[in-house]
């Protein structure tokens, strides 16, 4: 039967399609064969060159951009990959998926905690993930401030705002976030870093770009507010199609998920 070696060892038939050493590979057109790490290494490059062309443009360092891989539809051993490529940040949307992922990494990386947070979750979640995005309620800052206490953590927080006023999106609405101004500012056990939104689904990532621009103005807002024009510096805004706006209006962190992790389904047999 034809083969195609893939590497010292390695073989795959290409008549049914099996890999005969059981690593993850397909042949493409052309003959060329890909793996599950060449493909995720293509993908994070192109991410990191838009993040710096992004940069560019707005006359930025790409240092000032953490770059959050968010793992929530990523099989493990995809993120083990990632890891093994130097991405140091990883975001999860489920704190169930945080209880059961963080363990593995090992102390690794950073994890980030960016979906939805039930306050009777936060005990679970506080030592797990070092950042918070998902701050939406006066409530939740409260039981995380109590908790952090307790076990004598100190997260970092970002409160979430919906700038767009979508109904299925959580957060708080720009008029609650301003006038709970005196709350945000008392807080005493985490460290209150910055601001988070999502922008609806655009066909063009130009076309997010005035919600980023409306979070920035209300961070402007709160600085005036509490006379401190240092406060808040950390921007959480901008994901795989909208992230070069996010960029260009201020964004210093930006989840990404599916722009890292696509096609692997076709190098990885989908499991």
């Amino acid at each position: 039967m034809p083969l195609v070696a893939v590497a010292l060892g390695c073989v795959r038939c290409t008549v049914c399609s099996v890999s005969l050493c059981g690593h993850a590979v397909t042949v493409v057109e052309g003959g060329t064969v890909s793996t599950l790490h060449d493909r995720l290494r293509a993908n994070l490059g192109r991410v990191r060159d838009r993040i710096a062309s992004a940069c560019a443009a707005a006359g930025r360092s790409p240092e000032s951009v953490r770059l959050v891989a968010v793992t929530k539809y990523a099989q493990w051993s995809w993120v083990e990959e990632l890891i093994g490529l130097g991405v140091t940040d990883l975001g999860e949307s489920r704190p169930q998926q945080l209880e059961r992922r963080a363990p593995l990494s090992a102390g690794r990386v950073t994890w980030h905690l960016i979906g939805h947070l039930q306050r009777n979750k936060v005990r679970k979640v506080l030592p797990l993930a070092r950042w918070i995005h998902s701050v939406d309620s006066a409530r939740l800052l409260d039981r995380i401030e109590l908790i952090a206490a307790e076990l004598q953590v100190r997260p970092r927080v970002l409160l979430e705002v919906n700038v767009s006023g979508e109904a299925s999106k959580d957060g708080l609405s720009p008029s609650e976030l301003l006038e709970n101004a005196d709350r945000w500012r008392a807080v005493r056990h985490a460290d209150l870093c910055g601001l988070m939104t999502m922008a609806p689904l655009v066909a063009r990532s130009s076309e997010a770009r005035p919600y980023f621009d409306r979070l920035v103005q209300l961070r402007d807002r709160l600085r005036e507010m509490w006379d401190d024009p240092a406060a808040l510096p950390e921007l959480s805004m901008g994901m795989s199609n909208d992230f070069d706006a996010a960029i260009a209006a201020g964004a210093t962190c930006v989840r990404i998920g599916r722009a890292l992790f696509e096609g692997l389904e076709e190098v990885d047999g989908g499991t």
